[in-house]
């Protein structure tokens, strides 16, 4: 049997090697990216600060996927033809018996007027160096600053914790008491996430914004922004010298130049709960490539849910299983919908963090739980360590 995985972060390298590791050579594995290194983008958020380089988050993928049987191409997919079994990319054509694929998204910059020219961005290594530079240049000459999400946004969270560390960052510049800090966002409430939010998530955050002076809207979305301000939904004018804005995910070129998947205006896959491809049977989607309705009723500013890292590797070892039992001619598969999944995600908050627990992402939740850690984000570190340790070993079965 031929697996073929198109994109290699969090899903589709633990897919990959999990598939190996349990089928041996029962099973030829080939994962295909554009980009010869795996990026652990949760520490993104440090590199505009000085706290992270990107070298320090990178992983080359060549050596790890070929020690674990797993064989590497760089090249960049351009189309699946589901028909013939194959796979389109810039430097040759690719046939599968069972595809995945873990693409990730891309980013839409052209939900608003004057985003891609006049915001930050820091979801990339590229565009996180680029905020680096202009916040070089900002100390130099501190104003206000715009920080939060777009309408139709679903990266809050990354947004939040953006926020909090540049507001530690003014303090450690000596340039706080010169700016005005602003957070805006599509939510109707502080700490909704995209989830509907947790317990005391609301208060915990309104607290935070009282002790750091971070004036917020809720509830707002983006009519346009320009150089030296941001125009919000309601009419309002922020004045900013410095604007980051996370704008809403969609799916990659690859998956919107494959019109036979069948996907939804946004391009993501549309997938069964377990994670197969909702009509095509040797074809399975994981992590963020997937498309995920949200849960909740949507208000005057629609926005969406979040797609994490976590969520993402644990889609990984389903689609794994999954692609296993296919191979025996098994049926029993595991079903576990993105919502169900268990909520796990430790926010930093500029050198504190928020640890977030629950039995599953979506409500109904047995249990869920927001704990603050004033002291120090050493979880926060500790995980980027055991991810980072986990990716160079190759340790896909780890949790």
């Amino acid at each position: 049997m031929k697996v073929l995985v198109i994109g290699g972060n969090f899903a589709g390298s633990t897919a990959a090697m999990e598939i190996k590791r349990k089928l041996k050579d029962k099973v030829e594995v080939t994962l295909l990216d554009r980009s010869d290194d795996f990026i652990y983008i949760p520490s993104l958020i440090w590199v505009p600060i000085r706290r992270r380089e990107v070298s320090d988050i990178i992983v080359p993928r060549r050596k790890i996927l070929e020690k674990k049987g797993v064989k590497f191409i760089k090249d960049t997919a351009l189309k699946v033809e589901p028909d013939e079994n194959k796979v389109y990319c810039e430097n040759g054509i690719y046939e599968y018996d069972q595809l995945i694929i873990a693409t990730g998204p891309t980013v839409n910059f052209d939900i608003a007027p004057g985003l891609k020219e006049n915001a930050f961005y820091i979801g990339t290594p590229p565009k996180a160096m680029e905020t680096r530079e202009k916040l070089d240049e900002f100390k130099k000459n501190p104003g206000p600053i715009v920080i939060g999400a777009t309408q139709n946004a679903g990266c809050m969270g990354a947004a939040y914790e953006f926020l909090f560390n540049i507001e530690k960052w003014l303090r450690e510049q000596n340039i706080r008491k010169k700016v005005d800090l602003y957070w805006i966002t599509p939510e109707p409430y502080l700490g909704h996430f995209g989830i509907d939010g947790m317990p005391l998530g609301e208060a915990m955050l309104k607290k935070f914004m009282q002790m750091f002076n971070i004036h917020y809207r809720t509830n707002v979305g983006v009519k346009e922004v320009l150089k030296d301000k941001v125009i919000l939904s309601t009419g309002e004018e922020l004045e900013s010298a410095f604007t980051m804005l996370m704008p809403p995910f969609i799916g990659v070129d690859f998956i919107a130049n494959s019109p036979k998947l069948g996907t939804p205006a946004n391009n993501f896959i549309p997938i069964l709960g377990n994670y197969r491809h909702a009509t095509i049977k040797n074809i399975w989607g994981a992590g963020l490539a997937v498309d995920v309705k949200p849960p909740f009723i949507q208000g005057d500013i629609p926005f969406t849910i979040p797609k994490t890292g976590y969520p993402s590797d644990v889609t990984g070892k389903i689609v794994a299983a999954n692609v296993i039992k296919t191979f025996e001619g098994k049926t029993d598969f595991v079903e576990k919908p993105w919502g169900k999944i268990t909520g796990l995600c430790i926010m930093d908050a500029g050198k504190k963090e928020v640890i977030l627990l629950s039995n599953s992402l979506f409500k109904p939740r047995v249990f869920a739980i927001m704990i603050p850690n004033v002291l120090y984000d050493f979880n926060k570190v500790l995980l980027e360590k055991y991810f980072l340790w986990k990716l160079r070993n190759g340790y896909s079965f780890l949790p």
